[in-house]
């Protein structure tokens, strides 16, 4: 894309109301900032900060924090302590040439949404973030003492929270702008947990003549907490099911590759496996027509571009033993994948989940990677020994890391209470004030200052942690008008 277009583009958002705001998520998308890459984008932070004659630091792990004192009359109110995370996911479609790490966001306006050119937008927590630097640099807007705190790798492995500066927030009340939809006052979130399996089978020499190349394309992808709900596909557990349907009396398959997903919060949209095969790609094409066919109507709601193809490619020489190849079949098989519980206290909400995010087979070693989730601790440890115990009948062995709690609901706290009513008098509708099964930040903050009274709010984002996401325009208009009249009614100080 030719710079000038890609200033175009980006002007056109921001034009956009309130213009502070998307002036400085055009500027945030200017920066690459994938998980564990946040430096530029701090520094950047940090002269803004400068510039505006604002205390600034940054603590060990890279994280930000700006203190910005109070508008004049509001000295006696609570500090607040404003929150979202720099980083971003990083997801492109396979036919997007785009790099990440060193190219900003192709962004465009169609109607009321912000769209990215076949990759993450970034508003998941971008908007979050400008949201924070618009009043970080405003003079007009009232607001009590703030403490506005920027995390990196939030999407990743939560570090930033985790690592954060001990005693560094003095705040009384922490607003976190990391929820998707501007009905919803988040009072609690999942807690998670990485597992990661490996193990190096070895390969043996390939005998079959016919290369096999096995690709699930298509699938809507999404956030594996948020969207977790929906049944989407997910590419992985399709692959395999293909992969254990290819077999028959006097049919021999080898599996020699297979490279599935992505990122450990996002539902893998596509898979392909490389195999070796008595029988052709149009052989298996006919031979598992039905298969194929049943597999894309149980997924035409929810993912109505998914597909299953075979094609011809160069016979593997070197492929995994049979044995080991069902071993591993069937431990991917049997992993659980999707909702494992619904809570039994509150309606509609997911409790315990997990997503089989990643597979990848390469030269015989194969890794494995999942994210368990759960708002009930013991629940998640018990479902993450479970799928231990699952790639342990294979040889897998197993290590857990990235650990984080959950943030457990206080319905009837003063700025839930609070932003409940201002929610009410501003819209004439009852908000959803409700948990959510992603994994926030204000769970791990929480757990370090227990004193924090907290919600969760923002403007409503579709799609995110996949190339279809998109932020609603007029949704963060709304969003911005109900933070900045939620500042001014930050309460006294005791």
């Amino acid at each position: 894309m030719f710079l000038a277009e890609f200033r175009a583009m980006s002007e056109a958002v921001r034009q956009l109301n309130p213009s502070s705001l998307w002036g400085r998520f055009a500027d945030l998308n200017a920066i690459p900032r994938p998980s564990g890459q946040e430096k530029a984008v701090c520094a950047w932070i940090t002269g803004l900060a400068q510039k505006a004659g604002l205390e600034v630091e940054s603590d060990e792990v890279g994280n930000v924090l700006v203190r910005k004192p109070a508008t004049p009359g509001m000295e006696n109110r609570k500090t607040v302590v404003l929150q979202s995370h720099v980083d971003m996911v990083c997801q492109k479609n396979n036919d997007t040439s785009f790099d990440f790490n060193t190219e900003g966001i192709r962004m465009w306006v169609d109607g009321d949404w912000v769209r990215a050119e076949g990759t993450t937008l970034g508003a998941d927590n971008g908007l979050g973030a400008a949201t924070m630097l618009a009043v970080m640099e405003a003079t007009d807007i009232e607001h009590p003492a703030l403490e506005l705190l920027f995390t990196i790798d939030e999407e990743t492995g939560m570090t930033g929270a985790l690592e954060l500066r001990k005693g560094w927030l003095k705040g009384d009340i922490l607003l976190n702008l990391d929820t998707e939809d501007d009905r919803e006052i988040g009072i609690g979130c999942a807690g998670g947990v990485d597992l990661a399996f490996t193990l190096d089978f070895g390969t043996v020499s390939g005998t079959e003549d016919h290369g096999i190349l096995v690709e699930i394309k298509g699938g809507s992808g999404g956030h594996s907490g948020m969207d977790i709900h929906k049944g989407l596909a997910n590419a992985n557990k399709i692959l395999v099911r293909v992969l254990r349907e290819m077999k028959g009396p006097d049919v021999t398959v080898e599996l020699a590759a297979l490279d599935g997903g992505g990122l450990r919060n996002a539902i893998p949209r596509e898979a392909k496996a490389t195999v070796a095969s008595s029988l052709s790609a149009s052989d298996w094409q006919a031979q598992l027509k039905t298969l194929v066919e049943g597999i894309v109507a149980e997924h035409k709601t929810t993912d109505p571009n998914l597909s299953v193809h075979f094609h011809q490619v160069g016979a593997p020489d070197q492929v995994l033993a049979q044995a080991h190849t069902q071993a591993l079949l069937s431990a991917l098989d049997i992993c659980p994948n999707g909702i494992d519980r619904m809570s039994p206290d509150i309606p509609g909400l997911v409790q315990t989940s997990n997503n089989l995010a990643r597979i990848l087979l390469e030269d015989g070693r194969m890794e494995a990677h999942c994210l368990t989730r759960s708002s009930v601790d013991s629940e998640k440890l018990d479902l993450a020994r479970r799928i231990e115990a699952g790639f342990a009948m294979a040889g897998l062995s197993a290590s857990r890391g990235g650990a984080y709690p959950g943030w457990t609901p206080n319905p009837s706290s003063d700025v839930v209470r609070m932003m409940t009513e201002l929610y009410r008098e501003l819209y004439q509708e009852e908000p959803l004030v409700l948990a959510c099964h992603a994994g926030l930040e204000c769970g791990i903050l929480g757990s370090r200052y227990p004193h924090l009274d907290m919600v969760s709010f923002g403007p409503t984002i579709l799609g995110a942690h996949s190339p279809d996401e998109r932020a609603s325009v007029s949704s963060v208009a709304k969003y911005w008008s109900w933070f900045q009249e939620a500042l001014k009614r930050i309460p006294a100080q005791a």
